[in-house]
């Protein structure tokens, strides 16, 4: 099934991978056999992608969301404030891993040789196992050119400078602010992507707001975004306006705040469920606690997050 994931040439195709992926998955992976068996659904009598019952994303703190039979490889874990617990993801192979971000690059960006890439992921490197710097590093890597940066802003902005490939500068969106507020550079040749947030470092800014500030310091016509999570194998990427695209082997659903079970139509708002069949070693359902619009079948919007007291009847293992 793994080397099905990465040549999807259609709807069809996807689900019907999804739904033998979702027989294997209820069989295969605890955690989510247990669910299903708490809300009663039997897998065999599922039969489209939209009656899949997705797996609340709280349980990778709480329980080995794992179906493969072999040893995990590595264990991403997700950044998390002091004293809460973060999630992990037990990842079976690495190779899959690195092809799947791979690919996924390549189609947004096209060759990665191409490309200097340079991180400006402070509190990722300042821990474990993060994905996100995994997949930088090893992005980097084949690149041949960038690096990681921390707070040494000089030392990146005169590296960029002297740097005649097309870049991009994937940053912590308050590393980004940080080095804006600081050096109001104007980046040529260079494309600005921010990731991850705030981090509790400083207060939330609407995405409209964070972007124009961006471009009008940066000196750039837009600023992408790069959407992922450590319980998820693959990202989606957004060029402009915050209208995220996912790769052929993800979809993104929305379901209804107050009944989990139930899917809301395009450009309505909702909380988001994900379809990443990159997950074929954990739980490729996930339903997450971010909130947002559907646009079409492979584009959507994030609009916040779901206030966990306000999601009803998917949090049976949650509170076990």
């Amino acid at each position: 099934m793994k080397e099905r994931i990465f040549n999807i040439a259609n709807s069809g195709e996807f689900e019907a991978l999804a739904l033998d992926i979702f027989r294997y998955q209820a069989e295969n992976c605890p955690p989510y056999k247990e669910y299903l068996d708490l809300i009663g659904v039997t897998a065999s009598k599922v039969k489209d992608i939209y009656s899949i019952p997705m797996l609340p994303i709280e349980l990778f703190k709480s329980h080995t969301v794992y179906s493969s039979t072999s040893e995990p490889q590595i264990i991403f874990t997700s950044s998390a404030t002091t004293g809460l617990t973060p999630s992990k993801h037990y990842v079976a192979d690495l190779k899959l891993y690195e092809r799947d971000f791979t690919d996924s690059f390549r189609l947004f960006y096209g060759d990665i040789e191409s490309w200097s890439i340079y991180g400006l992921l402070p509190n990722y490197l300042q821990r474990q196992g993060s994905s996100l710097v995994y997949m930088v590093d090893r992005l980097i890597e084949q690149c041949g050119s960038g690096g990681f940066y921390l707070n040494n802003y000089k030392e990146l902005l005169s590296d960029m400078a002297s740097d005649s490939k097309p870049k991009i500068l994937l940053g912590v969106t308050y590393a980004l602010l940080d080095l804006a507020e600081q050096f109001a550079p104007k980046l040529t040749n260079t494309i600005v992507m921010e990731t991850g947030g705030m981090k509790g470092y400083r207060e939330e800014m609407a995405k409209s707001q964070l972007h124009s500030y961006l471009c009008s310091v940066f000196g750039v016509e837009t600023i992408h975004s790069e959407y992922g999570m450590a319980e998820l194998m693959s990202q989606c990427y957004s060029t402009a306006d915050g209208v995220f695209t996912t790769p052929p082997w993800m979809k993104i659903l929305i379901r209804d705040i107050n009944d989990p079970f139930a899917r809301l139509e395009y450009n309505r708002r909702g909380a988001i469920d994900i379809i990443d069949l990159g997950n074929i070693d954990s739980c490729s359902f996930i339903a997450t606690q971010d909130a947002g619009r559907a646009l079409n079948e492979n584009q959507f919007i994030i609009e916040g997050r779901v206030n966990s007291a306000d999601i009803r009847g998917c949090n049976l293992l949650v509170q076990q």
